[in-house]
């Protein structure tokens, strides 16, 4: 199947390991050309690299103001135009909500609630006519997940700011779309399950309530969100993608 992305242009950021990164060599590999964020710059330079000569990245940090319009200006300036962004950030730091400092809620919104839609938001004011948006949201979206307060309060908002975002685009032929990652085998998820004290525990217990009994490999979150951004799924519009394994309960 030709999902019609050569020679379109993405922008990813958190996108030089994890879900990102899955889902720039997804779309790299569909002849696409992406450029990638982080804020390491040896993380950036790592994954250009890797990704090839369809690749361009800078260290940048979703909630710095100034990100979108840098963004936006490399892609148009090495490829000639843009196409959709992923928007992904690094997951809040663990632990209760009664647990979090109001330092940790102000940082996680700037970076995870408000740099995400100020993202969305400057790259739709330049896309065209099927162009893309997609965010890397959570499973927490829809029901929370134990120890991870931060992101239950975050995530369900940024779903339903998603949903506007469609509505609001729509008219204007632009898609915006989300991916709700249950259990992805990333390094996040390794560093969650190792925090519980039993790795190996952690995952078994996991992996049972699962119905297919594993964890994703992050390929497969790549091959999703690629196809999502594509001009194949032209008319899925605010879709929030449960990319799990049947973990959702819910519809």
């Amino acid at each position: 199947m030709d999902l019609g992305l050569g020679g379109r242009t993405y922008i990813l950021t958190g996108a030089t390991r994890g879900l990102g990164r899955a889902t720039a060599e997804a779309l790299v590999a569909e002849g696409a050309n992406v450029v990638v964020s982080s804020r390491s710059q040896d993380s950036v330079d790592a994954a250009v690299e890797a990704l090839g000569e369809r690749a361009v990245g800078v260290a940048i940090d979703n909630a710095d103001e100034a990100a979108p319009a840098a963004l936006v200006a490399i892609a148009r300036q090495h490829f000639g135009g843009l196409h959709g962004v992923l928007v992904s950030v690094g997951g809040p730091p663990p632990g209760t909500v009664l647990g979090r400092s109001d330092q940790q809620w102000r940082t996680s919104f700037e970076s995870v609630f408000l740099g995400a839609l100020r993202l969305a938001t400057t790259v739709a004011e330049e896309l065209e006519e099927g162009g893309s948006i997609a965010f890397v949201l959570s499973t927490s979206a829809k029901a929370p997940v134990p120890g991870l307060g931060i992101s239950n309060g975050l995530r369900p908002g940024l779903a339903m700011a998603a949903k506007d975002l469609a509505d609001e685009l729509g008219p204007r032929g632009i898609r915006v779309n989300a991916l709700l990652p249950g259990r992805v085998d990333t390094e996040r998820v390794q560093e969650l399950d190792a925090a519980t004290g039993d790795a190996d525990a952690a995952r078994e217990r996991t992996e049972a309530t699962i119905p297919l009994r594993r964890y994703g490999r992050p390929e497969e979150f790549g091959q999703a969100a690629a196809f999502l951004l594509s001009p194949a799924a032209g008319f899925l519009t605010g879709v929030m993608l449960p990319v799990d394994g049947g973990l959702t309960r819910s519809l």
